[in-house]
């Protein structure tokens, strides 16, 4: 901590965020992004359980994605009204449920039913997250803190499916699930402690007025990070649904986890660059992260050589990493020029088109790689890469200004 020579009041280096509350919604994003994914893991255990195909075992990934993405805009509509600190503990108490049932469930209808459920209120959850973390930062930090909240997705997806996994695979699917309800209880518990309330959306828009869908899509810049968000998680989702058989394929199928350890370490590299320089950089760090993921999936089209390989994972990671805060970021900024309450519209948008870009991304992939091959499979998705940084190129203006 310093002071200025003029005699200002001292400043810490980082600008007083609310550290405590950031990390308790961080932690809420890291459940629930974890929760999303986590039957890939104990999918074996899952089907034996139930006395399903691996198939049937698997769509518990599917409902969940569908829950979030059919449910995410409309209830956020209709809670933006309501004041965002019970509604953020309700859809997490709804979640703790929902999770609890599916550790619980007797049977396979019942684990389909709750894991639709947690994908209802874990959607309304991340609609609320960001905006959140926007509301409490200090003016000018908001990227910032949108990045340490948003720092659950990657360490999810790197960490917390690995950890899960070998819970479940050493006591059992149940279990894993039983500690991700423990995690939840927890929680819930820190951020009613930590988390300050704030206002209603609703009352902060523009002329007070609580925008709708399509007047929330026509504010300038709004609909090119919609469209950037599509087309770059389904480019990612693509490759990285598939990415066993395509280091099978290249011969490197035996060290399938240390290659997705490099890209999950560079993923997180990634986020704490961006948390750094987001409210300085948000434009040339969206160009770089997706010229970066275009450059990785296509040198995995080209050749399965194990150096290329390996180089691409990290370059996959650098550029992916902090895409969640990026395209939260710019979509929260855009959005907010019509107020708080467009802002939260925006960020349901996001989420439903996050969920279906996710659940097409494995549809699209299985079918290049059964008929085409898994070089396929990373073709597509440099040319979904491709796009998206075209897009984010054009969005200099309104969606991905330079500041």
């Amino acid at each position: 901590m310093t002071t200025t020579a003029s005699g200002a009041p001292p400043r810490t280096r980082e600008a007083g965020l609310p550290w405590p509350a950031l990390l308790a919604l961080a932690t809420a994003v890291f459940i629930t992004s974890l929760t999303e994914t986590l039957p890939a893991g104990v999918l074996p255990g899952m089907a034996d359980s139930l006395d399903v195909g691996a198939g049937a075992a698997g769509q518990a990934v599917t409902v969940y994605a569908a829950g979030t993405a059919l449910t995410a805009i409309p209830l956020a509509a209709a809670t933006a009204s309501v004041p965002r600190k019970p509604l953020l503990l309700g859809a997490m108490a709804v979640f703790l449920v929902a999770n609890t049932l599916t550790a619980l469930a007797p049977g396979y209808a019942v684990l389909l039913a709750a894991r639709f459920l947690a994908g209802v209120a874990a959607g309304l959850a991340w609609a609320i997250l960001a905006g959140y973390a926007r509301r409490i930062a200090p003016a000018g930090s908001e990227g910032r803190a949108i990045a340490v909240a948003m720092t659950g997705i990657p360490v999810a997806l790197s960490l917390g499916v690995p950890a899960g996994t070998l819970i479940g695979e050493q006591v059992g699917w149940r279990a894993a699930f039983g500690a991700v309800s423990l995690a939840t209880l927890a929680v819930v518990g820190w951020i009613a402690v930590s988390v300050p309330a704030v206002g209603r959306p609703a009352a902060e828009g523009a002329g007070g007025d609580r925008p709708g869908l399509r007047r929330t899509l026509a504010v300038p810049g709004v609909a090119a990070v919609m469209v950037t968000v599509a087309v770059f998680v389904l480019g990612h989702t693509v490759v990285y649904a598939y990415i066993a058989p395509y280091l099978r394929h290249a011969g490197l199928g035996s060290v399938t986890d240390a290659v997705l350890l490099a890209f999950g370490a560079a993923s997180l590299l990634s986020i704490w660059c961006v948390g750094r320089l987001v409210d300085r950089r948000p434009r040339a760090l969206m160009v770089t992260g997706a010229a970066l993921f275009t450059l990785a999936t296509a040198a995995l089209a080209l050749t399965g050589a194990h150096p290329v390989v390996w180089a691409a994972a990290v370059l996959w990671g650098l550029g992916w990493g902090g895409a969640p805060t990026l395209l939260q970021t710019a979509a929260g900024r855009a959005a907010s020029r019509h107020g708080a309450a467009a802002a939260d519209t925006a960020q349901a948008v996001l989420v439903t088109l996050w969920n279906a870009a996710m659940a097409l991304g494995g549809v699209i992939g299985g079918v290049l790689l059964d008929r085409s091959g898994a070089g396929a499979v990373a073709a597509t998705a440099a040319v979904l890469g491709a796009v998206a940084l075209l897009v984010v190129a054009g969005g200099r203006r309104h969606a991905f200004p330079r500041a």
